[in-house]
């Protein structure tokens, strides 16, 4: 396969294009009216040095790769991809066919004028090896202020923002043995200073007719082609989202592309691609044993592709999500899994999912917002989808939410069967593409404990729930055919010993039985491809890490261990009882949600008396019929040494809330005494998490959702840079535990023996 690739603003020169105005006479003629000026001048001439200015240099740059594709075409066939850096992403588009030579001059002469009026700021190449570490550093030496502009590959990045924060880079850079070079711009571009040229392109492209390609595109933002209906979207992002070259790079490869064209003036495209292949090479040669290596997937533009861990698990789990590592850490409810930690995972090439569960739809939106500003849109986030069988209102309206933002990524859990919408978010936009194949464009990784529930996942929706979506308007016949060929889910998660709901599963019994579930599946309903199985519960060591990938585990997905880092959204008083654990410090205790199913849920034993009160308040509710017939010494040591208020204050505040939210669930609780119970019961849980999140002294009634990989992880982390949870970055534990995953298990393979390898690594030599 070949694709064709464009170059950006900075390839521009005297004398480019050559002959191509003299073969397209007809074309050029339109570009000079709507430009009022020459365009075949322009490049030849450069009079008054023209060139260097953004307003003339990108539609110049359009004209030149437009007239290129154009003429490659009459003695090759087309393409197989397409990519464009930057500015060159747009006779890309052209080439694919999303619009005409007329459409795209106008656009990249709006873009040129917009991105020309910006003022201020500058940018720094980075060259070299700390090139790849150069997020990381800004963070660690606290120049938010500054962004990356350009990835370009392993050891070339660009970074935008104010001078004098660029100048002090610059120097630390180079204190560090790296080389940089100031860039000849005006202004801070494919950076957060770009948001009102952004904004403003946005407004423009909203009126210009754009179609799909009819070719795969490639997008700077996603590092992934276009999906459906997403290319004004990006194309405004693109001015202030870095410019993913490097990813573009590693999809090309990863989809078959051995050779490229560079339509355009220079060759510094043919030179980067050329550099990406060498360092594939070396990422190939890396000791890691075959049947735990797909293949030799991307690593993320953070990271060099030499990464070893950047080998473990599924490549197409790292292809799609475009990530560093088959990895993901999962959503903690009520926003324990912040926008934060969410945000300093995808900066540094991982993937992680935003704690919804429990959060109103207002604050939902809140989190879409900051997550799609921080991270653009499509981009390495997702949001968590909680099933709410006893409110299908509530979930129904959250997937209202995530269609109409475009959220692309969900994590589905603690559903015990499907439910209409989530079935409708997973098939919504479904559609086939030229070739007739079924694509969807929303992906569901699926949370799962049980075999019943993972065989729903992998099999296209019942019949009868599709009919019904079809007849409710909530999704179109056209959708739903392409929803009885596919599966629910793009991964499968096996959870087994974990924190919060649990059914306690061990993952060597579990994993491997689902495993053979999905293959069954798969050749039953003869998928062109394999849902993805991945593991999560007891990840706290790489041992644990690397025993999953050696069971066959597509991708992990950490939890609780992540509660216990500054990015998370708990409190302070929290995170100290966790970073203290051991592995036997939690217990199990009823699940205040599903209380009446006998739910459980995992929690923290030490420091709390939580689970013991809460264990109490399940054998209360299984023992008596309403609140009048419990015991009056029962009832007087919970009112007065737990909760420190009555059964009756707590139901006229649970009463209040349900008139307002739910007085549907209030007339039924004032019919039946013993619903009644259950709604004054489930207080003291909510209560107990809203006391956990907020901090202070009341530290008995924490619920503190946890697994005893918390424990683990404290155990291992000893005596290194990582004991004090203030430490304990979210990417910096995920960076550790891979790359121990992935020594613990080339020392294994090396030694021949398990019995005879040396000790696996601690934190401190990660």
């Amino acid at each position: 396969m070949t694709a064709w690739l464009f170059p950006g603003q900075g390839a521009q020169r005297r004398g480019m294009g050559g002959e191509l105005f003299d073969r397209h006479p007809g074309l050029v003629r339109i570009a000079d009216e709507i430009l009022g000026y020459s365009v075949a001048e322009l490049c030849r001439l450069d009079p008054g040095d023209r060139l260097s200015d953004t307003r003339y240099a990108q539609p110049a740059l359009f004209v030149v790769g437009a007239l290129g594709h154009l003429d490659r075409l009459r003695s090759e066939p087309p393409p197989s991809h397409l990519a464009g850096h930057s500015l060159g992403e747009y006779p890309a588009l052209f080439a694919a066919g999303s619009f005409d030579f007329a459409t795209g001059v106008r656009l990249v002469q709006r873009r040129g004028e917009l991105m020309g009026r910006a003022r201020g700021g500058g940018m720094l190449a980075v060259l070299g090896p700390i090139a790849a570490e150069a997020e990381r550093l800004l963070a660690e030496t606290g120049h938010t202020d500054v962004d990356v502009a350009n990835d370009n590959a392993d050891d070339q990045v660009v970074l935008s923002g104010p001078v004098e924060s660029l100048a002090a880079v610059a120097e630390l850079v180079r204190a560090r043995g790296g080389r940089c070079q100031p860039l000849a711009v005006s202004a801070a571009f494919h950076s957060r200073y770009m948001a009102d040229a952004a904004e403003a392109f946005a407004g423009h492209l909203a009126e210009v007719e754009i179609a799909d390609p009819g070719l795969p595109t490639l997008s700077n933002v996603t590092g992934r082609p276009y999906r459906p209906h997403t290319v004004r979207e990006l194309l405004a992002e693109q001015i202030r989202r870095p410019v993913r070259w490097a990813a573009c790079m590693r999809h090309l490869r990863d989809e078959g592309v051995e050779e490229i064209a560079e339509i355009g003036p220079g060759t510094v495209l043919t030179g980067l691609w050329r550099a990406a292949a060498r360092a594939r090479r070396r990422a190939q040669a890396q000791v890691i044993p075959a049947a735990l290596a797909v293949s030799p997937a991307p690593a993320a533009p953070a990271a060099p592709e030499v990464e070893p861990a950047s080998r473990l698990g599924s490549a197409a789990f790292r292809r799609d999500y475009d990530v560093r590592y088959a990895y993901a850490a999962g959503a903690m409810y009520r926003g324990i899994a912040s926008t934060d930690l969410v945000i300093r995972l995808g900066r540094a090439g991982l993937l992680g999912f935003f704690g919804a569960g429990g959060l109103r739809p207002a604050a939902i939106e809140a989190a879409v917002d900051t997550l799609e500003a921080a991270l653009g849109p499509g981009g390495r986030w997702g949001m968590n989808l909680l099933c709410t069988l006893d409110n299908p209102a509530l979930e129904e309206t959250i997937v209202d939410l995530y269609l109409r933002r475009g959220v692309r990524q969900v994590e589905a859990a603690a559903y015990p069967r499907l439910t209409p919408s989530l079935i409708r978010y997973r098939f919504s936009g479904a559609h086939r593409d030229r070739a007739g194949r079924a694509v969807v464009v929303n992906r569901v990784l699926a949370k799962v404990s049980r075999p019943e529930v993972a065989d729903a996942f992998l099999r296209p929706p019942p019949e009868t729930v599709l009919r019904r979506l079809v007849e409710r308007g909530r999704l179109s016949p056209d959708e739903a055919a392409v929803a009885a060929e596919l599966p629910v889910s793009d991964d499968l998660c096996v959870e087994s010993d974990s924190g919060g709901h649990t059914d306690g599963g061990a993952a060597v019994v579990l994993l491997p039985s689902i495993r053979r579930l999905r293959d069954e599946v798969t050749a039953a309903c003869g998928y062109p491809g394999r849902v993805r199985v991945g593991a999560a519960g007891g990840l706290g060591t790489p041992e644990a890490v690397a025993a999953m990938f050696l069971l066959g585990a597509d991708f992990v997905l950490t939890g609780s261990i992540n509660q216990c880092t500054p990015e998370a959204g708990t409190s302070d008083e929290v995170k100290d009882i966790l970073a203290t654990l051991d592995v036997q410090d939690t217990a199990y205790a009823p699940a205040g949600d599903m209380l009446e199913a006998g739910a459980r849920v995992q929690v923290v034993r030490r420091g709390t008396l939580f689970a013991a009160r809460a264990n109490r308040l399940l054998q209360l509710f299984r023992q008596y019929s309403s609140l009048t017939d419990v015991a009056a010494p029962v009832r007087r040591t919970i009112e007065q040494e737990h909760w420190g208020r009555t059964f009756d204050e707590v139901w006229q505040e649970t009463r209040a809330y349900l008139a307002q939210q739910h007085p549907d669930q209030l007339a039924r609780a004032e019919r039946d005494p013993r619903r009644q119970m259950a709604h004054v019961l489930r207080w003291y849980f909510r209560h107990s998490t809203e006391t956990a999140l907020a901090g202070g002294p009341d530290r008995v009634n924490y619920q503190i959702h946890c697994g005893p990989a918390m424990g683990a992880f404290n155990r291992w982390a000893q005596g290194s840079d990582l004991e004090k949870w203030r430490d304990r970055h979210v990417d910096e534990v995920a960076r550790r535990l891979m790359s121990g995953a992935a020594a613990f298990l080339s020392e294994r393979f090396a030694a021949s023996a398990i019995v005879d390898a040396p000790t696996p690594p601690s934190a401190a030599q990660q």
